[in-house]
C-alpha cells in the first residue's frame, strides 16, 4: 500500500508538460477540432485520393461530356468528359501544396525580419519601414504585374508546370509576410528585456546562440498561429489567380481553375462551380478554426480556464 501511494505521489509531482497542456486548450474549442479534423481529412484525400479513384483526370471522353452525376462520374465530367471528381482531387494537391510552400516561404522571411529587427536595435528601422512598404503595396496588382513579366520566362526554363509553381509560390510567399513580422518583433521587444535573456548576454553567450536558443522557442507560438492563417491566405490567393486566368495552365487543374473553367457552364451545370468552391470555402474555414484553438491553447492567460 505504501508503495502504491508513492508511485502515485512521484506520479503527481513530475511536470506536467506544455504540450499537453496546449492540447487539452485545443480540444475544448469544437470549432478547432472539427476544422483540425476536416484539414486532415482534405489533407488525406488529396494524398492518397488517386489511389482509390484511379480515373486519369486528363483523360477525355467526348461521349460524356457535361454529364450529370453517377455511378460512373460521382461528380459529373467537364465538357471534354473528363471526370470532376478526379481533377477535383488533383486540383487539391496542387491547391494544398502551394499553399503549404507559401506559407513555409512568407513564414521565413517573416520570422528571419521579425526576430533580427526586434533583436537588432539598429535594424529595427529599416526592416520596419520596409515592412510598410510592403504593407502599403495593393498586393492584387503587384501580383499581377510580377506573373505577367516572368510567366513565360519561368515557363520556358522551366517547363509550364514547375515555372509556374515556382512563380506562384514565389509571389504568395513574398507579399504575405509582413504580419508575421509585426508580431514576432513585438514579441522579441519583450522577451530580450527578460531575466533570463539578459543573463545570457551578461555572461557573454553569443547574440546568435540566444536568437536560437532563448528568443525562437519563445516566439514559437505566434509564428504556429500566422502558419495556419497562411495556408488559408495562400490557398485564397492562388485560387483567385487561377481563377483570373493567371496561375496555372487549362490542362493543369487546381481548385480556382476549375472555378475558371465552370463560368461558362453555370446555367447548364452549375455543380461543377459548386464542388471546387466548397473545397475551397470549407478548407479556409477549417484552417481558420484551426488557428483560432491554437491561438487559445498557446496563449497561456488563456490555458487552464
Amino acid at each position: 500500500m505504501t508503495d502504491i501511494t508513492q508511485s502515485k505521489l512521484e506520479q503527481q509531482s513530475k511536470p506536467r508538460s506544455q504540450w499537453l497542456d496546449v492540447w487539452d486548450q485545443f480540444s475544448t474549442h469544437k470549432g478547432a477540432l472539427a476544422g483540425a479534423g476536416f484539414f486532415l481529412f482534405v489533407l488525406l484525400a488529396v494524398i492518397f485520393g488517386p489511389y482509390v479513384w484511379a480515373i486519369d483526370p486528363q483523360y477525355i471522353d467526348i461521349r460524356a461530356r457535361n454529364e450529370g452525376m453517377s455511378l460512373a462520374h460521382p461528380l459529373g465530367t467537364d465538357q471534354l468528359g473528363r471526370d470532376t471528381l478526379a481533377r477535383l482531387i488533383r486540383g487539391g494537391q496542387t491547391s494544398m501544396a502551394v499553399g503549404l510552400t507559401a506559407m513555409l516561404l512568407s513564414l521565413v522571411v517573416g520570422t528571419l525580419i521579425g526576430v533580427l529587427a526586434g533583436y537588432v536595435r539598429w535594424l529595427d528601422g529599416p526592416l520596419m519601414r520596409l515592412t510598410d512598404l510592403f504593407l502599403a503595396l495593393p498586393l492584387l496588382p503587384l501580383l499581377l504585374v510580377i506573373i505577367m513579366l516572368f510567366r513565360e520566362t519561368l515557363r520556358s526554363a522551366l517547363g509550364p508546370e514547375a515555372g509556374i509553381f515556382l512563380l506562384m509560390v514565389f509571389v504568395i510567399g513574398i507579399t504575405s509576410w509582413m504580419q508575421t513580422a509585426r508580431i514576432v518583433r513585438g514579441d522579441v521587444l519583450s522577451l530580450k528585456e527578460r531575466e533570463f535573456v539578459l543573463a545570457a548576454v551578461s555572461i557573454g553567450t553569443p547574440g546568435r546562440r540566444i536568437i536560437l536558443r532563448h528568443i525562437l522557442p519563445n516566439v514559437l507560438s505566434p509564428i504556429m498561429v500566422s502558419a495556419t492563417l497562411g495556408i488559408a491566405n495562400a490557398i485564397i490567393t492562388e485560387s483567385a489567380l487561377s481563377f483570373l486566368g493567371l496561375g496555372f495552365p487549362s490542362d493543369f487543374p487546381t481548385w480556382g481553375r476549375l472555378l475558371f473553367d465552370a463560368i461558362d457552364y453555370l446555367q447548364q451545370d452549375p455543380g461543377r462551380v459548386l464542388w471546387p468552391g466548397l473545397a475551397i470555402s470549407l478548407t479556409v474555414l477549417s484552417v481558420n478554426y484551426m488557428g483560432d484553438g491554437l491561438r487559445d491553447a498557446l496563449d497561456p492567460r488563456i490555458r487552464g480556464r
